[in-house]
């Protein structure tokens, strides 16, 4: 999507004159990422071969920083800047654990770079900016409305997530902008929430920038965490009611090659009960590192069973970027 395709209303857009920074300098260094991946890429039934978010430079080096699943297994990366520069870029890292990746300029951005804040000090009720690439029409002025764990179908959780709202509409990337002008969070995914009243309340996940400074010399070194990889089962899992659910597996992943299937409820890991969609992924991942055993029990069809599988590391499935 071009960026004069959509813009926030007016009502919710954030005020020059309500910060003491240079609001107008901070957005340029959000930029629109635009990524294609290969029709035979992992990830491309469930992600699409054809992604759009955003980025945030955060060093003068061309250096950006965003939300990995835009760019895992992408072939090509289009950068683009509020003033319409447009450069190519490389898929330079991806972080399963917190979900951030990096992309690196290879052409010359002519934009400001964000410093990194620190998240840690946020309290519900701050004021904040969450912004896509194009400047202060594609921005929402936000407040943080809750910091408490996360826990997604998709193998993934949070310790201390951050959530926003409103909400901003293309969230992918976008980056939260504290009242010092640092760069505080990336945007990852939008959700619901019903008050009282039965209205719907839309909010913004969004991973705190403090986990990246731990593993940004890994990532600049080596394209992931230089540390053995988490044990993944390629199975995605829901909470309904009670009960914690399969919901699918991933093709020729260790859950469907042990034979699990969707609808089966998830009873123990390891012989040890789960509380929740994030009981289960620590589970999971306390059984050691990729390849370590992980035995489940679960009821199909009221019947208990066992299921033991061979657990793998995510990334051997994905397709590694190529530098053109």
């Amino acid at each position: 999507m071009k960026n004069q395709e959509w813009e926030i209303p007016p009502a919710l857009r954030p005020n020059p004159g309500d910060y003491s920074y240079d609001l107008e300098r901070a957005l340029k260094a959000v930029v629109s990422l635009k990524t294609y991946v290969p029709s035979d890429a992992f990830t491309a039934n469930t992600l699409g071969t054809e992604r759009a978010g955003s980025g945030v430079m955060i060093r003068d080096t061309g250096l950006i920083a965003t939300i990995g699943y835009l760019i895992t297994e992408a072939e090509t990366v289009w950068i683009t800047t509020n003033d319409g520069q447009v450069v190519p870029g490389h898929a330079l890292a991806f972080d399963q654990e917190t979900g951030f990746g990096l992309v690196q300029a290879l052409g010359k951005l002519d934009i400001p770079h964000l410093e990194i804040g620190d998240s840690d000090r946020l309290k519900v009720g701050d004021q904040a900016v969450m912004a896509a690439g194009g400047g202060r029409h594609h921005a929402v002025e936000t407040r943080i409305v809750g910091r408490q764990e996360f826990a997604g179908y998709w193998e993934y959780a949070l310790d201390d997530a951050l959530f926003i709202a409103p909400a901003h509409p293309f969230w992918g990337g976008c980056g939260l902008i504290g009242s010092d002008g640092k760069l505080l969070g990336i945007g990852s995914l939008i959700l619901q929430q019903g008050d009282a009243k039965g209205r719907r309340l839309d909010m913004n996940m969004v991973v705190p920038i403090d986990l990246l400074a731990p593993i940004l010399s890994d990532l600049l070194t080596y394209g992931r965490v230089n540390r053995p990889a988490r044990p993944w089962l390629g199975m995605y899992a829901t909470e309904s009611g009670a009960s914690i659910v399969v919901g699918g597996t991933a093709d020729n992943g260790p859950a469907e090659q042990a034979g699990l299937r969707a609808g089966d409820k998830i009873l123990t890991v390891n012989d040890e009960e789960i509380p929740d969609l994030v009981g289960l992924w620590r589970r999971v991942w306390s059984s050691g590192s990729a390849g370590a055993e992980v035995r489940l029990r679960i009821e199909r069809d009221g019947d208990a069973m066992r299921v033991s599988m061979r657990s793998a590391d995510r990334t051997s499935f994905l397709k590694s970027p190529r530098l053109h």
